[in-house]
This record gives structure tokens, sequence and C-alpha cells, in this order.
């Protein structure tokens, strides 16, 4: 049996704990997932399943994973992941269909992975909490926002690698340990977990134990 399944970021809520403590936490679409193929030691080199979640269209799905679809009886699917390390992978056949019941249960400390959210290209005040140089009134004119001094002149006369400076933001793979699991929904595949993590409305997320 794998260790965790793909699932669908759907918001964030609250709900009040047996003690009357109100508690943020994520609501997550869980599965079905359907196991897509079994890798083992003999063929492989190690255990793995991979599983897929999500309907993806005929038409925009390519003919070797077509083929791959078809050998484990099932339809095209929009995500594919792959948990492996364990040695239970036996358990599942090809086509097995997982749900969110038959892996967790109220009470399990779980983590999650996401991407957060792309914020495209940002300066050094947004991306590193810089503060910006000196103040509006000693010349600045248009640069309160601008990095500064990146190092010094005769000696290195280079910038050292690693400075903090305007870039890409976002979009970055997180990892989240430690997430209670508040409730499960089997009949609706719903599983909610205290707390928050990395990841956009209807993003999907890996969730494992």
């Amino acid at each position: 049996m794998p260790t965790g399944l793909i699932g669908k970021k759907i918001g964030m809520t609250s709900v009040f704990s047996a003690d009357g403590q109100s508690v943020a936490c994520t609501v997550i679409q869980v599965g079905p997932c359907t196991v897509t193929q079994v890798r083992t030691p003999e063929k492989d080199g190690y255990n793995a399943v991979q599983i897929g979640f999500g309907e993806r269209k005929e038409s925009r799905t390519s003919a070797p994973l077509m083929g791959h679809f078809k050998k484990a009886n099932t339809t095209p699917k929009q995500k594919l992941a792959e948990f492996r390390d364990f040695s239970a992978s036996k358990t599942v056949q090809l086509g097995d269909v997982l749900t969110v019941a038959d892996i967790f249960a109220e009470g399990d400390k779980v983590q999650v992975v996401g991407v957060t959210k792309g914020k495209g290209f940002q300066g050094v005040v947004k991306r590193y909490n810089f503060s910006g140089v000196g103040q509006a009134t000693h010349g600045q004119h248009d640069r309160l926002r601008a990095p500064g001094s990146i190092g010094a002149s005769s000696y290195p006369s280079r910038v050292f690698p690693g400075q903090r400076m305007a870039g890409r933001m976002g979009n970055d793979r997180k990892t989240t340990t430690n997430l209670k699991v508040l409730k499960v929904m089997p009949e609706a595949n719903i599983l909610v977990v205290a707390g928050s993590f990395a990841g956009a409305k209807d993003s999907f997320i890996l969730i494992e134990k």
C-alpha cells in the first residue's frame, strides 16, 4: 500500500475543537487515485507505487502515455506521482483504486508537498523584505526601493555569489510536516488537516504519512 495519495487543495476554513477552540484548517480533495504502475526491486531496483489522479482528455494525452494507462486498464490521468521506499508494494495491483479512507485516519500526522504561488519577477523589498535605501529627503528621488550597494570596489572587485537581488519569486516546491488530520470524509473524498501549507486553490498536492 502506498504511503500517500495525490490530492487537490480546495481552500481553508476553521473548525471548533472539543474544548471550543477555533482551529484554522485546510480542506483537501484526496483521491480516488488509480495505481498506474508497481515498481519492484527485481525489475526496477526499488519498491514504489505510481498512482494517477484526475481525468485528462485523450486528445490531450500523448500516445506513449495512452499505452501506459491502457496497460493499467484505466483512463488518462491528469497528475501522476510515485511513492517509494516501502516494502509493501506487492499489496496493490495495476488498476486498483485507492481512496482517502484506505490510507488516512483521524489523528494521523501527515506531510504535504505543494508548490508556492508564483509572484513573477520581484524586487528586493518584496522578495527579501529590504527596507529600501535612505529616506525620501536625501536625494533618492525614485530609488526608495533600490537594493543599495552590492559590494566593495578595490576588493574583491566582483560581486560575491548568493547576493540577495531581484529575481523570480515563488513557484517553489515546499514540504510542510506534522500536520494533524482533523477529519476524514470518505463519502466525499475529503480530508481536513489543521494548519496551512503551500499551494494555491485547486493546485495539486502530495499528502503522505
